[in-house]
Protein backbone atom coordinates (compact mmCIF):
# COMPACT_ATOMS: atom_id res chain seq x y z
CA UNK A 1 0.00 0.00 0.00
CA UNK A 2 1.06 3.15 -1.06
CA UNK A 3 1.90 5.76 1.15
CA UNK A 4 -0.38 9.30 0.76
CA UNK A 5 1.18 12.33 1.01
CA UNK A 6 -0.51 15.88 0.63
CA UNK A 7 1.17 18.15 -0.99
CA UNK A 8 0.05 22.05 -1.12
CA UNK A 9 2.12 24.17 -3.05
CA UNK A 10 0.52 27.13 -4.90
CA UNK A 11 3.49 27.14 -7.03
CA UNK A 12 2.62 25.01 -10.13
CA UNK A 13 5.62 24.32 -11.51
CA UNK A 14 7.51 24.12 -8.12
CA UNK A 15 4.32 21.52 -7.28
CA UNK A 16 4.72 19.74 -10.75
CA UNK A 17 7.92 18.61 -10.06
CA UNK A 18 7.65 17.72 -6.24
CA UNK A 19 4.88 15.77 -7.48
CA UNK A 20 6.31 13.91 -10.49
CA UNK A 21 9.33 13.46 -8.31
CA UNK A 22 7.20 12.27 -4.85
CA UNK A 23 5.44 9.54 -7.27
CA UNK A 24 8.70 8.51 -8.69
CA UNK A 25 9.63 7.96 -5.09
CA UNK A 26 6.52 5.68 -4.43
CA UNK A 27 4.28 7.44 -3.08
CA UNK A 28 0.75 8.49 -3.92
CA UNK A 29 0.54 12.45 -4.39
CA UNK A 30 -2.93 14.66 -3.63
CA UNK A 31 -1.84 18.31 -4.52
CA UNK A 32 -3.71 21.10 -3.24
CA UNK A 33 -2.95 24.28 -4.68
CA UNK A 34 -4.24 26.54 -1.59
CA UNK A 35 -4.78 26.60 2.15
CA UNK A 36 -8.79 26.73 1.15
CA UNK A 37 -8.51 23.16 -0.66
CA UNK A 38 -6.29 21.97 1.85
CA UNK A 39 -8.70 22.50 5.15
CA UNK A 40 -11.64 21.37 3.14
CA UNK A 41 -9.54 17.72 1.99
CA UNK A 42 -8.45 17.45 5.28
CA UNK A 43 -11.62 17.51 6.30
CA UNK A 44 -12.60 14.30 4.81
CA UNK A 45 -9.31 12.40 4.89
CA UNK A 46 -5.93 12.32 6.56
CA UNK A 47 -2.75 11.29 4.36
CA UNK A 48 0.43 9.96 5.99
CA UNK A 49 2.20 13.30 5.57
CA UNK A 50 1.37 16.56 4.49
CA UNK A 51 4.43 18.70 2.77
CA UNK A 52 3.15 22.13 2.69
CA UNK A 53 4.24 25.57 1.59
CA UNK A 54 4.09 28.17 4.73
CA UNK A 55 2.97 31.13 2.20
CA UNK A 56 0.05 29.92 0.55
CA UNK A 57 -3.54 32.00 -0.03
CA UNK A 58 -6.16 31.50 2.46
CA UNK A 59 -4.43 30.05 4.98
CA UNK A 60 -0.96 30.37 5.91
CA UNK A 61 1.42 26.53 6.80
CA UNK A 62 1.60 27.70 9.99
CA UNK A 63 -2.20 28.28 10.21
CA UNK A 64 -2.67 24.62 8.46
CA UNK A 65 -0.11 23.32 11.23
CA UNK A 66 -2.13 24.96 14.00
CA UNK A 67 -5.28 23.57 12.66
CA UNK A 68 -3.95 19.73 12.18
CA UNK A 69 -2.77 20.18 15.76
CA UNK A 70 -4.84 21.79 18.01
CA UNK A 71 -8.38 21.23 15.50
CA UNK A 72 -7.78 17.85 13.96
CA UNK A 73 -5.36 16.59 17.26
CA UNK A 74 -3.62 14.77 14.37
CA UNK A 75 0.10 14.45 14.98
CA UNK A 76 0.67 13.04 11.74
CA UNK A 77 4.52 14.50 10.15
CA UNK A 78 4.50 18.20 9.08
CA UNK A 79 7.16 19.39 6.54
CA UNK A 80 7.08 23.44 5.76
CA UNK A 81 8.95 24.64 3.04
CA UNK A 82 9.48 28.35 1.92
CA UNK A 83 11.37 31.15 0.43
CA UNK A 84 10.97 32.72 3.05
CA UNK A 85 13.62 31.53 5.40
CA UNK A 86 13.19 34.05 8.18
CA UNK A 87 13.66 32.33 11.82
CA UNK A 88 10.62 34.17 13.25
CA UNK A 89 8.63 31.95 10.56
CA UNK A 90 10.43 28.47 11.20
CA UNK A 91 10.38 29.26 14.63
CA UNK A 92 6.81 29.73 15.01
CA UNK A 93 6.30 26.35 12.88
CA UNK A 94 8.24 24.42 15.22
CA UNK A 95 6.54 25.74 17.94
CA UNK A 96 3.15 24.71 16.44
CA UNK A 97 4.15 21.28 16.07
CA UNK A 98 5.72 20.92 12.75
CA UNK A 99 8.22 18.09 11.92
CA UNK A 100 10.88 19.66 9.62
CA UNK A 101 11.72 22.98 7.12
CA UNK A 102 13.14 23.15 3.81
CA UNK A 103 14.17 26.09 2.44
CA UNK A 104 13.44 26.90 -1.54
CA UNK A 105 14.66 26.17 -3.92
CA UNK A 106 13.66 22.88 -2.50
CA UNK A 107 16.00 19.94 -3.88
CA UNK A 108 13.46 17.13 -4.62
CA UNK A 109 15.69 14.29 -3.75
CA UNK A 110 16.28 16.27 -0.32
CA UNK A 111 12.86 16.10 -0.15
CA UNK A 112 12.47 12.47 -0.56
CA UNK A 113 15.00 11.80 1.97
CA UNK A 114 13.14 14.03 4.75
CA UNK A 115 9.64 12.21 4.06
CA UNK A 116 10.78 9.16 4.11
CA UNK A 117 12.34 9.88 7.49
CA UNK A 118 9.46 11.24 9.13
CA UNK A 119 7.38 8.04 7.50
CA UNK A 120 9.28 5.57 9.20
CA UNK A 121 9.58 7.75 12.37
CA UNK A 122 5.52 7.33 12.80
CA UNK A 123 5.65 3.20 11.69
Amino acid sequence: MKKQILLAEDDAMLASLLNYRLEKGGYEVVLKNDGKEVKDWLNQSLPDIIVSDIMMPYFSGIELVDYIRNDLKSTIPIILISSASNEENVLSAFEMGANDFISKPVSPSELLVRVSREISRVN
